[in-house]
C-alpha cells in the first residue's frame, strides 16, 4: 500500500478497478467516482459495492416500496416504522413488540445447513438491535419438487440449520410454511422471521450521534467466510456456468449468539448505548455508514484494531465480510469502561474500534494510513434508484384464459373421495411434523400455540396473559395467476389466521421474493404485488413495519412464481382466550363462515389432481376479511367458539381433516342443499372460516354473525371417529392420519 491511498487515487485516475466482478455496473462505478472527485481506492469500492448491491440499496425496488408510506393507514399502535432494523408496535401494558422477517435464499441453496442456520442468526440480531429480547421464530420455506432429488440435499440442510442454529439459543420456533413448486428448484425461497418483546422506553435505533462517542465492536472476530455475500451471491441470478461461491456463505455459532444476546440485553439493562447495529449484510461497511448517516456528525475508524480469525485478510476483506454474531454499538466515553467489563463477563470480544466525529465524513483508516473518505449517506442511503422497465408478459392473458374451472371433476361419490385423499395427503397440504418436530416449538415456557395452528402464539406478560399471534403465508401461484390479487390473498390469508386464533391483526411485515429485476415481465409482477399490498395494508389498517426485497430469484432465465411472503403479527388480552384449530369435543355444532363460489384457479386441487395452472385465483373482498376477522375475535373473547380454523388451501375438507386430526375426534358433514358437494369441499374462495359451537352458545354466535351480516351456516357436527361427508363418503381418522402423516417422511426417506 502507497503512503498516502487517498493522494494515489487522485493521482493515477486511469488504474483498473474490479468493479464489474464485486457487482457494479459502469454507470454505478462512474457515479462513485462523481461523488467523490476521483477513483475509488480499493476500501472505498468494495464499500460501496456491497451497500450499493441490489439486496442492500433497494435500488429496483424503491421506487414501488414508497407506497408503503404514502399509503400507510393511520395506526397509533406503530412506534417504529420502516427505515429501521425492524418495525416496533405497541401491544399495551408498556410492551412493545418488534418483529421482522427477512430472506436467506441464495445462500441456503449452496450450503444449505450453513444459509439457514445464518439466516435465523441474522434476523434475530435485528431484532435484538431494537432493544428487544427476542422470543420466538418462524421459518416460511418454500423447495422445489418435493420428489426431485436435490430436494432431498436442500431441505433436510436447511431444516437442519434452523433448528439448530434456534435450538441452541432457546428460541422458539411457532409456525411457518413449507411449500413445494418445482418453480423453486434451483433456487429455495429460506424466509425467517423473529419476534422480540421490550418496554417502550427501551427502543434502541440505528444511529451514531454524539462527537467523541466510541464506536465499539463486539461479538465474534471477523473472519473471511460472507465476503461479498449481498453483492455477489444475493443480487445476481444462478447461472450453472458460474462458481458455486461457498466462501460467500457465512458461517455460524449460536453459542457465540446466544452470549452476545445475553450480553448486550445487561448492556441495554445498564443503558450504555447511544446507539447500535446489528452486523449483518455487508458487515462493517454497513454497520460504519448507516449509523454515520443516520447520525449527526461522521466517524473514523481504526480498521487494524479490528479482532481477526485470519490475519491475511486485507482491509476490503474486512470492510466486506459478513461473519456472524457481530454488533457494533455506539458508547459515551464515560460508560466505555462499563460497557467492556460486561462484555468480558459473557466472554464476548470488545474493541473500541473508533469515534463518532462532527464532521460530515466516514474515515477509515489502516495503521494510520486513511483509505476511506466517503459521505456516509453516499453509501448507505443515497445509491442508485431504478425505474426498471415494466410490462405485463405476454402470456399472462393465455394464462388466465385457461380457466381451472374447466378441468374433469370427480364424477362418482368414490372418485371425490379418492380425490380429497389426494389432496390431503400431497407434499403442499400433508403433516409437516417431520420438519417442525426437529424445532424446539415450547422453550421458554412461553408458547401458547405453534405449529400445525393456525398462528403461533406466545405470553407476553405471565401476569395478565397478555400475549401476541404472527402468521405468515404466501401463495406463489397465485400471484403467478394475478400479482396484484395473489399479494392480497397473502396478506388476507395471514391476518386470517391471526384472527381466527383470537388475536386481533395490527400490523405486517413482508418478504417480497421475485425474480431478476432487469425481466419487465418480473417487475411487473413485483409491480402489481407491490401495489396489490399496499392497497391491502390500507383497507385493513395494518402498517407495513419493514422488511424485505429478494430478487434474482431464477435460474438462468426462469424466474419463481412471484411470491410476496406476508407477516401479520396481532395482540390478544389474555392468552388462555386463544382459539386453537382442533375439534376436540363431540356434539359442538360446525359452522361454515363465508360465502363458497366456484374457485379453483391456482388451487391444490388443480395442482395435485391435473398439475394445472391457470385461470384466475380467488376474489378478494378486504372487508368481508375484516368482518369475518372481528366475529372470529369476538368469538373466542366470549367464549362462543372452541376451535376455528381458516380456509385457504385445499379448501373446506382440508380445513376439517386438520381439525379433527388435531383434536383426536371426527365429523359428519351435511352438504347444503343447492351446492355441488366438490365445489362444497374443494374450492378455495377466500374469506371463510369453519368453527366449533358449543351447543350452550349455539343462538348467541348465529345471532351475533345474522346482526353484523355475515353468511353462517351450520355444516355438521364433531362426532365419531371419522370424517363422515353424509351421502358422499366416510374416511376413518387412522386412513387419514396415515395418509396425512406419511408423505413427507416417505419422500425424505
Amino acid at each position: 500500500m502507497t503512503l498516502d491511498t487517498i493522494k494515489h487515487a487522485e493521482q493515477t485516475p486511469d488504474v483498473q478497478q474490479p468493479w464489474a466482478e464485486l457487482g457494479l455496473k459502469q454507470d454505478e462505478y462512474e457515479r462513485i467516482r462523481t461523488i467523490l472527485g476521483r477513483r475509488p481506492t480499493g476500501a472505498e469500492l468494495a464499500m460501496y459495492s456491497v451497500m450499493w448491491s441490489e439486496h442492500c440499496s433497494y435500488k429496483s425496488s424503491k421506487v414501488h416500496l414508497r407506497q408503503f408510506g404514502e399509503k400507510a393507514p393511520e395506526n397509533d399502535a406503530l412506534l417504529v416504522g420502516i427505515g429501521e432494523n425492524a418495525g416496533v408496535v405497541d401491544v399495551g401494558q408498556g410492551y412493545a413488540v418488534t418483529f421482522k422477517v427477512e430472506s436467506h435464499n441464495h445462500p441456503s441453496y449452496i450450503e444449505p445447513y450453513q444459509g439457514a442456520a445464518t439466516g435465523v442468526g441474522g434476523i434475530v440480531r435485528d431484532i435484538l438491535a431494537m432493544g428487544a429480547r427476542p422470543v420466538a421464530v418462524m421459518d416460511p420455506l418454500r423447495f422445489g419438487a418435493a420428489d426431485h432429488p436435490d430436494t432431498k440435499r436442500v431441505l433436510p440442510g436447511v431444516v437442519a440449520g434452523i433448528g439448530g442454529y434456534g435450538n441452541c439459543l432457546g428460541l422458539p420456533n411457532i409456525g411457518g410454511e413449507v411449500v413445494f413448486d418445482p418453480c423453486y428448484q434451483g433456487n429455495p425461497l429460506v424466509n425467517a422471521l423473529c419476534v422480540g418483546v421490550m418496554k417502550h422506553e427501551d427502543i434502541h435505533l440505528a444511529k451514531a450521534s454524539g462527537a467523541g462517542n466510541k464506536v465499539i465492536l463486539y461479538g465474534a472476530r471477523t473472519g473471511g467466510d460472507g465476503i461479498g455475500g449481498v453483492s455477489v451471491l444475493a443480487s445476481e441470478t444462478f447461472d450453472d456456468t458460474k462458481p458455486t461461491k461457498r466462501p460467500a456463505v457465512q458461517v455460524g455459532d449460536p453459542f457465540q449468539e446466544k452470549l452476545l444476546i445475553e450480553c448486550t440485553l445487561e448492556i441495554f439493562r445498564e443503558k450504555l448505548v447511544a446507539g447500535i447495529q446489528d452486523l449483518g449484510g455487508a458487515g462493517l461497511s454497513c454497520a460504519t455508514s448507516e449509523l454515520a448517516s443516520a447520525g449527526s456528525g461522521g466517524m473514523r475508524v481504526e480498521l487494524d484494531t479490528v479482532p481477526l480469525r485470519d490475519a491475511s485478510l486485507s482491509p476490503e476483506e474486512i470492510l466486506m465480510s459478513e461473519s456472524q454474531e457481530r454488533m457494533c454499538a455506539i458508547v459515551e466515553p464515560d460508560k466505555v469502561a462499563r460497557f467492556l467489563e460486561i462484555c468480558e463477563k459473557w466472554d464476548v470480544i470488545a474493541t473500541v474500534i473508533g469515534e463518532v466525529t462532527d464532521g460530515e465524513r466516514l474515515e477509515i483508516f489502516w495503521h494510520g494510513e486513511q483509505i476511506v473518505d466517503v459521505p456516509p449517506r453516499t453509501v448507505a442511503h443515497e445509491g442508485p434508484v431504478y425505474e426498471r422497465p415494466y410490462a405485463r408478459p405476454e402470456w399472462q392473458d393465455a394464462l388466465q384464459a385457461d380457466d381451472a374451472n374447466k378441468l374433469p371433476r370427480p364424477a362418482t361419490p368414490a372418485e371425490l373421495r379418492e380425490q380429497v385423499l389426494k389432496v390431503v395427503s400431497a407434499p403442499n397440504q400433508a403433516s409437516k411434523s417431520w420438519i417442525t418436530d426437529q424445532y424446539d416449538r415450547f422453550v421458554q415456557g412461553n408458547t401458547v400455540l405453534a405449529q400445525p395452528e393456525d398462528s403461533g402464539m406466545v405470553r407476553v406478560d405471565e401476569e395478565t396473559g397478555l400475549g401476541v399471534a404472527v402468521a405468515t403465508d404466501g401463495n406463489g401461484r397465485y400471484a403467478k395467476l394475478d400479482p396484484y390479487a395473489g399479494a392480497q390473498l397473502a396478506l388476507a390469508e395471514a391476518y386470517r389466521n391471526v384472527a381466527a386464533s383470537g388475536a386481533k391483526p395490527l400490523a405486517i411485515s413482508d418478504c417480497l421474493n421475485f425474480g431478476s429485476p432487469e425481466d419487465p415481465a418480473v417487475m411487473w409482477q413485483f409491480a402489481e404485488a407491490t401495489r396489490g399490498l399496499a392497497d391491502g395494508c390500507l383497507t385493513l389498517g395494518t402498517p407495513v413495519t419493514g422488511g424485505n426485497v429478494s430478487l434474482y430469484n431464477q435460474t438462468g432465465d426462469v424466474a419463481i412464481h412471484p411470491t410476496p411472503v406476508v407477516a401479520v403479527l396481532g395482540v390478544i388480552d389474555d392468552v388462555a382466550r386463544r382459539t386453537p384449530i382442533g375439534f376436540a369435543d363431540e356434539g359442538h355444532l360446525l359452522y361454515l363462515l363465508g360465502d363458497t363460489d366456484e374457485e379453483f384457479g391456482g388451487s391444490a386441487w388443480s395442482q395435485t389432481v391435473h398439475d394445472h395452472l391457470g385461470g384466475l385465483p380467488p376474489k378478494v373482498d378486504l372487508e368481508r376479511e375484516r368482518l369475518l376477522a372481528e366475529i372470529l375475535i369476538s368469538a373466542s373473547r366470549d367464549g362462543m367458539v372452541d376451535a376455528a380454523h381458516d380456509l385457504s388451501d385445499g379448501g373446506l375438507i382440508q380445513a376439517v381433516v386438520e381439525s379433527c386430526l388435531r383434536g383426536g375426534k371426527g365429523a359428519r358433514i351435511v352438504v347444503p342443499d343447492g351446492i355441488d358437494p366438490f365445489v362444497f369441499l374443494l374450492s378455495e374462495s377466500a374469506g371463510r372460516a369453519v368453527v366449533a359451537v358449543p351447543r350452550s352458545e349455539e343462538l348467541r354466535f348465529k345471532d351475533m354473525c345474522g346482526a353484523r351480516g355475515l353468511p353462517a351456516v351450520r355444516i355438521g357436527v364433531v362426532d365419531g371417529d371419522a370424517v363422515d361427508v353424509q351421502g358422499q363418503f366416510g374416511i376413518p381418522l387412522a386412513e387419514l392420519r396415515e395418509a396425512h402423516e406419511a408423505t413427507i417422511p416417505g419422500l425424505l426417506a
